[in-house]
């Protein structure tokens, strides 16, 4: 339960410091991502380019993060709060010109042998749309 919980943290200080290196490497290569109320991708690669479209769109910075684990450190979850600015339009949603929003979150993960395996990840996205102005 203890390094889950570990896992986690450094999972998400590598993402409030933009260390995407130190991201992948806390992921298996068979990773599992689950979009917010959008498709599932598999493997690091795809993880990799995700985040690469992310960064190009947003600026995030998380707050509030409390991570919680399983007795047996398989699972573990995250709330927190997301800080960010929508920096380019994002195919499908509305027009970026750097608007600002803050939004909760939380994500549930799977872990195994001391990675994380699979990452899905929940927000409002109507919250969202509402606060840049779509």
């Amino acid at each position: 339960m203890n390094e889950t919980l570990d896992l986690l943290r450094r999972y998400y200080d590598a993402f409030n410091a933009h260390d995407r290196g130190a991201m992948l490497a806390l992921l298996t290569d068979d990773v599992v991502h689950d979009l917010n109320q959008g498709e599932r991708q598999t493997g690091r690669d795809a993880f990799r380019a995700f985040m690469e479209r992310m960064d190009a769109s947003y600026r995030e910075r998380l707050t509030d993060v409390v991570v919680l684990a399983s007795p047996d450190g398989t699972r573990g979850a995250a709330e927190y709060v997301v800080h960010g600015e929508y920096l380019a339009t994002d195919e499908g949603l509305p027009e970026a010109a750097g608007q600002t929003y803050t939004l909760p979150g939380g994500a549930f993960f799977e872990v195994r042998e001391g990675r994380i395996a699979r990452v899905t990840n929940y927000y409002n996205l109507q919250d969202w749309v509402r606060q840049v102005g779509g």
